[in-house]
């Protein structure tokens, strides 16, 4: 069991967050800036070469990132747990499931991930796009995005319901031609104790989860994976904010990884026509969160932690 590490002086934090901020602002635009250069030159002629130099570039600006982690948070203390049976490589392809409490999350995502499986990439909001160099690299690199439409503008408009559909299609299949780590955020919003009684979630430590995303992955991925990842992150000193989490006030991160077998009815269900397929895989779904809210309990349970949401 992991030790609780004393909390970092007033001026270490103010010192680390200042020393932070700077490189991790430079980071940024250093290596978006030539991700954008070449996202242009694929407009006039596409190139896998192309796809992989803007990967690499996005690896060595997670490198970065991690080594900031290493070196300017030396606290937080890392329970990495990986099941025997899933065998991560930096040359596989993933589609991953992960709970999602806040936008530290990402960031765990990306250090677990960097020197052991591919880039990840992760189904994201479309509004997104608009946060200046992060969000155009993030389409460059071939994350998939999503724009939101209430029922009302469908019923105008009823062919934007296939709209995104197809767009994150396209995106997945263009995964193919490389390593992939294709993540899902399931519950497709981050977790807090109001949405969590407003959902009337079964689950103790999670919100329902929404299937569609990870049903579209699996149709068109599915059987040109290596491995279905479930994810569960914890932190047992309560859920950070993501300035909370640089100024080295985290003190406990827990990371679970198991494999999921993917049922071969799966693979031949069409999720988007058949209802009755829906529920199954719902259903499925359903057990999966099951066994991950279990896990949390446990987690929490072994490090003393109030198991109440």
């Amino acid at each position: 069991m992991l030790t609780h590490t004393k909390k970092p002086s007033l001026l270490k934090k103010v010192t680390r967050g200042l020393t932070v901020g700077s490189v991790f602002t430079g980071n940024t635009l250093v290596h978006c800036c030539p991700i954008l250069a070449l996202g242009l030159t694929k407009l006039i002629k596409p190139s896998a070469k192309t796809d992989e130099t803007n990967v690499n570039i996005a690896n060595n600006w997670l490198s970065i990132n991690n080594w900031l982690i290493d070196h300017v948070l030396p606290e937080t203390q890392w329970d990495i747990r990986i099941d025997p049976d899933l065998d991560l490589k930096l040359d596989g392809r993933y589609i991953m499931t992960c709970n999602h409490q806040s936008w530290v999350d990402t960031t765990v995502n990306q250090y677990f991930g960097r020197p052991r499986m591919p880039l990840t990439r992760f189904f994201t909001k479309w509004e997104l796009i608009f946060i200046p160099f992060v969000g155009q690299a993030f389409k460059i690199l071939g994350f998939p995005m999503m724009k939101r439409h209430t029922k009302s503008q469908i019923a105008k408009k009823p062919e934007l319901k296939h709209r995104d559909i197809m767009e994150a299609r396209k995106s997945c299949e263009q995964l193919l031609s490389q390593p992939f780590t294709l993540l899902n955020y399931i519950e497709g919003t981050r977790f807090t104790s109001e949405k969590h009684t407003k959902q009337k979630s079964p689950y103790k430590h999670l919100l329902k989860p929404k299937a569609g995303g990870l049903a579209l992955a699996i149709n068109i991925l599915g059987e040109k994976v290596d491995s279905l990842v479930d994810m569960t992150i914890v932190y047992p000193d309560g859920v950070p904010d993501y300035s909370g989490f640089w100024l080295g006030e985290v003190p406990r991160i827990v990371v679970h990884l198991r494999k999921i077998e993917i049922p071969q009815w799966i693979f031949d269900g069409n999720y988007e026509e058949d209802r009755q397929f829906r529920a199954q895989f719902y259903q499925w779904l359903s057990q999966i969160w099951h066994e991950k809210d279990a896990l949390i309990d446990e987690i929490k349970t072994q490090y003393h932690c109030n198991t109440t949401p």
